[in-house]
């Protein structure tokens, strides 16, 4: 039988918790996970799931990433992604200092052409390559906004500081995410676009979402949306809108807010009708599908999780569909099916996520938890299951 990994979720609530000098039906009343589940946890008898987590990590006042151990610095090592790092940090910190002397750059078509491609490259899952490229493409297009500051420009450069957040994020480094988003909003001022202004609130509110900080997420979502009527009406505006929607309504199911949950999916439903399939808008993958993959998080959050797996198994993506999206869709049917006992389907999902964006899901936490899972739940797996975990690092 495979060994639970030393340092799983629930030996770091337990470390957490001994450090604060808190009891078990201490943690649990401050925290409102039910004594059982607190304990079951520690004990790697079943999984973390992220609002037990979040609600665990609030009570202790810690981050979330410190109970989840994020960033997975030796994994980061071993892939050579800890040296990325830096440069985008530094990248971001030169926002407000002016035109770079020793920087001369290229005529903005080719600095609008490599910002969507690194992109699609996160979309695509390859996030070595674009945590490699974004660094010197942030500061040659901050350069350009400076030298001849236009609204393109400057758009620009917000979209450069998204692609800076979607990397950091994936690879766990909260506060640099939450940098970029500054820059981000920053850029996006000064383009004067509502649009962007309203994508940055739906990043933001997603920060919070994980940090299991709801009120302050659902107070970002009203003012996205707000933001948003400020525009004229389009399909980008729908898009924007129905995406806060989605985040919205994920947000209220780790809430347990059932109503409020639906009835975000029900406005993201009727823009989706809209919309259509608008993959390629602001690369948010919106439309009826990324509803129906909402759909299966929010019952998943609800801890619905037979709905979830029985209307996640019936998804199926278009050729053009993300595979990040579809990875991370992957990585949450694994957790519904862990739950509902379906092992085997568990893990064929878990090598779906891997097999689809496999930089990404190394560093997922839904995908390490739920793989934390299958090994508490004393059933004998293939081969293939030891040596998932050996490439998680677990």
């Amino acid at each position: 039988m495979h060994a639970l990994p030393h340092d799983h979720t629930g030996a770091r609530i337990k470390r957490l918790r001994l450090e604060r000098h808190l009891t078990q039906r201490a943690l649990s009343d401050l925290s409102t996970v039910p004594y059982s589940t607190l304990t079951k946890t520690e004990q790697g008898v079943i999984a973390a799931t992220p609002h037990v987590i979040a609600s665990l990590a609030r009570a202790m006042r810690v981050d979330v990433a410190t109970v989840t151990g994020q960033p997975y610095a030796s994994e980061l090592r071993a892939d050579e992604l800890d040296v990325l790092i830096r440069p985008i940090r530094e990248a971001l910190d030169v926002y407000d200092l002016g035109p770079d002397p020793d920087i001369v750059p290229r005529p903005h078509q080719l600095l609008a052409d490599d910002a969507e491609q690194l992109l699609a490259d996160v979309r695509a899952g390859e996030i070595k390559k674009a945590a490699g490229q974004v660094p010197g493409l942030i500061q040659e297009v901050t350069t350009a906004a400076h030298t001849s500051p236009t609204t393109q420009g400057w758009l620009l450069l917000a979209s450069t500081y998204r692609t800076a957040y979607d990397v950091t994020t994936k690879l766990g480094f909260g506060d640099l995410a939450s940098m970029a988003l500054t820059r981000m909003d920053w850029a996006a001022q000064r383009g004067s676009s509502a649009v962007i202004g309203g994508m940055y609130r739906y990043m933001r509110a997603l920060t919070y979402l994980r940090e299991g900080q709801f009120r302050t997420g659902d107070r970002l979502v009203d003012l996205g949306l707000s933001t948003l009527q400020q525009s004229d009406p389009s399909r980008e505006r729908d898009v924007v809108t129905g995406q806060l929607h989605l985040g919205a309504a994920v947000m209220a199911a780790r809430a347990q807010d059932k109503a409020r949950a639906d009835g975000h999916l029900a406005e993201a439903d009727t823009l989706a009708d809209r919309t259509g399939e608008a993959v390629r808008v602001h690369w948010l993958s919106f439309g009826p599908t990324n509803v129906a993959v909402h759909r299966v998080s929010v019952s998943a959050e609800l801890d619905e999780y037979g709905d979830a797996a029985a209307v996640g198994g019936r998804i199926r993506f278009g050729a053009d569909w993300p595979a990040s999206r579809r990875s991370h869709h992957y990585a949450e049917l694994a957790r519904a099916q862990m739950w509902t006992g379906e092992l085997d389907s568990a893990f064929k999902n878990l090598l779906l996520a891997r097999k689809s964006a496999p930089q990404q899901a190394r560093y997922h936490a839904t995908v390490r938890e739920t793989y934390a899972g299958l090994e508490a739940a004393k059933r004998q797996l293939p081969e293939s299951f030891l040596s998932y975990g050996s490439w998680l690092g677990a």
